[in-house]
């Protein structure tokens, strides 16, 4: 039965290859009608055997069977092979045809962006910016809650009036689904009000040339199959970051948690992490095209752990956070996210290194003190809360409790001086009560944040508390949760960033202000915005006279002013991020030095 649903895409006809209709002629004399019609069967028995013998073998179902399972085949010599032998290998070209992508939700989206670019631009295709140019229009989606699937349905419905307006002489055009809305909703895609052409799932960009192909057949055409092996370690994404300053690196994929809430692992499958060394080829890569920034991605991104060499396949067991426990056995060996961090961090010092979306149970120390010695790595963390309710917590199968959380928070401050924090939260989770919702605003009083993610309680299918909780707190009081958990988490953001006001940070400018072209924005080390004047300023210290500042450029930026969202301040000049680790380095043994000489007086 497993099989069932792949016999329709494997089966779709080339143009090459048209099944014959038998129409019997009618005769007034039988004898006529018996030699005429001896001599059509042969010829249609003829016809069908030579057109059956240029069709699908036995061995292509096979394969294609394969291919489905694993997303992917392997030729002789074990390499990567997207070839189907059943379809004519020309009819997979994009002919220069222009793809037009939109890409809503998480980062990793917009690595799988890349990355299905990066395939289809390798088989003919061209990229377009402008809409209106398209010839097939792809929508890279998310899953996460329902407004962001009722984002794209009201797209589609704006896309398939404009297909429908399309001139007769131009392309037909093909809309598509991507990511993890194809997967959730395959069968409501295909068949409300016949939207979509094309459906691939995570684990199916390698498909995507054969199944445009399907489609310009006029046959829809999906493959949304889960793989517990696909990373796309073998592809290199093209990167249309801003300015080309900035660039998501896909490390690992799908996720094992299950906690409550949560479609990924059903969108997404199980954990399994990129081998290091394709990792280390594309960090390698960017630095060499001048990437000042490269952030690390996965759905549960410190928890990675590549077995692809023997040599990282030991017996020692995960260590996770203390305090923390999973829903599933703890995996021994591997490489594991401490070690690609090191590794990483290596390849080039004036690189910063970020990394999401982590799960509070993977940070053991050896992260935590990697995050301190290596200064190209940020001192920013983020840190899903999602409750400050250990009863919450339990029903969302988070794996802690509220006291392991924050005692978690305080050996991060302790071991990261000057850490900016993050986090998620959930506000109405199912049975969530007003002493749940207080214990909640109380946690974000006291760890202090920076940065947040808060969102109300959206209910998904075939997750665990769809099956066993009840949405049992009405959507007014999850609004009124949410806004009261917004308004805190705003005044103590306040607090934490007017901390900075007076200090010098270094600043990667990512380019002009939203809202005024007179100004500059970039980022800190702890990933808080900050907004400048657009002015010249010093250059390095071996150069003379001043220099304009550009989008990618290191600045110090003295901070005059916080707000909960960004801050303001003044370029001073043009700086590195090495140098800025000297200085830091320098500040960090003088507060040290200064700490224990109170220690040492109060004795």
């Amino acid at each position: 039965m497993k099989y069932l649903g792949i016999l329709k895409p494997l089966f779709n006809v080339p143009h090459q290859w048209i099944p014959v209709r038998c129409v019997q002629p009618r005769y007034c004399s039988k004898s006529a009608n018996t030699t005429v019609n001896s001599r059509e069967k042969r010829t249609t028995v003829g016809n069908f055997k030579s057109h059956i013998s240029s069709g699908p073998t036995f061995q292509d179902f096979i394969k294609g069977l394969n291919n489905n399972n694993h997303n992917k085949s392997f030729a002789v010599d074990g390499e990567h092979s997207d070839k189907h032998d059943y379809l004519p290998e020309h009819l997979e070209m994009g002919n220069s045809r222009k793809v037009y992508f939109e890409t809503y939700g998480c980062q990793m989206n917009v690595n799988d962006t890349d990355i299905a670019w990066s395939i289809l631009q390798k088989k003919g295709y061209q990229r377009t910016v402008y809409l209106n140019e398209a010839d097939v229009v792809l929508l890279v989606t998310c899953s996460i809650r329902e407004k962001a699937e009722q984002t794209i349905w009201n797209r589609l419905q704006q896309l398939t009036a404009m297909k429908k307006k399309r001139l007769k002489t131009h392309t037909p055009m093909k809309i598509g689904i991507l990511g993890c809305m194809a997967e959730r909703l395959k069968k409501e895609l295909l068949e409300r009000e016949k939207l979509v052409d094309v459906l691939a799932g995570p684990d199916a960009y390698r498909d995507l040339p054969r199944l445009l192909t399907v489609a310009d057949g006029g046959n829809q055409a999906s493959n949304v199959l889960l793989s517990l092996e696909e990373t796309y370690a073998d592809i290199m994404p093209v990167h249309h970051a801003p300015q080309g300053y900035s660039a998501f690196v896909s490390i690992m994929r799908g996720c094992d948690n299950m906690c409550s809430y949560c479609i990924v692992p059903f969108t997404r499958g199980r954990e399994r992490s990129r081998p290091v060394s394709s990792i280390l080829e594309e960090v390698r890569m960017l630095s060499d095209q001048g990437v000042k920034e490269v952030t690390l991605l996965g759905q549960n991104v410190n928890s990675y752990r590549d077995t692809s060499e023997q040599q990282f396949c030991g017996s020692d067991p995960t260590r996770l956070s203390r305090g923390f426990k999973t829903v599933y056995r703890l995996k021994q060996g591997g490489l594991r996210f401490s070690d690609l961090l090191d590794q990483v961090s290596r390849i080039d010092p004036d690189m910063r290194i970020r990394f999401t979306s982590p799960h509070p149970k993977d940070f053991p120390d050896e992260v935590l003190h990697l995050i301190t010695e290596r200064g190209n790595i940020c001192n920013q963390i983020h840190l899903p809360a999602q409750s400050g309710s250990s009863q919450v917590l339990k029903a969302m199968r988070r794996g802690y409790t509220r006291e392991a959380y924050l005692d978690l928070v305080t050996n991060i401050k302790q071991i990261i001086p000057g850490v900016s924090l993050s986090s998620d939260f959930i506000s109405g989770f199912c049975g969530e009560s007003e002493d749940d919702h207080q214990q909640t605003l109380s946690l974000i009083r006291e760890v202090g944040y920076n940065v947040g993610f808060l969102f109300a309680y959206s209910m998904r299918k075939k997750t665990h508390a769809f099956h066993q909780l009840q949405d049992d707190v009405p959507a007014e009081v999850k609004q009124r949760r949410l806004e009261e958990c917004i308004s805190v988490f705003r005044e103590e953001a306040v607090k934490v960033n007017s901390g900075l006001i007076g200090s010098t940070q270094l600043i990667l400018v990512e380019g002009e202000s939203k809202r005024s072209a007179e100004d500059l924005c970039g980022r800190t080390d702890g990933n808080m915005k900050v907004i400048f004047p657009k002015e010249d300023v010093a250059a390095q210290p071996a150069e003379s006279g001043t220099a304009p500042i550009c989008a990618g450029d290191y600045v110090l930026v003295k901070i005059l002013s916080a707000s909960s969202q960004s801050l303001k301040g003044r370029a001073l000049g043009h700086s590195s991020l090495r140098r800025s680790v000297k200085h830091r380095e320098t500040q960090f043994d003088e507060f040290v030095a200064s700490d224990i000489t109170m220690m040492e007086a109060y004795h």
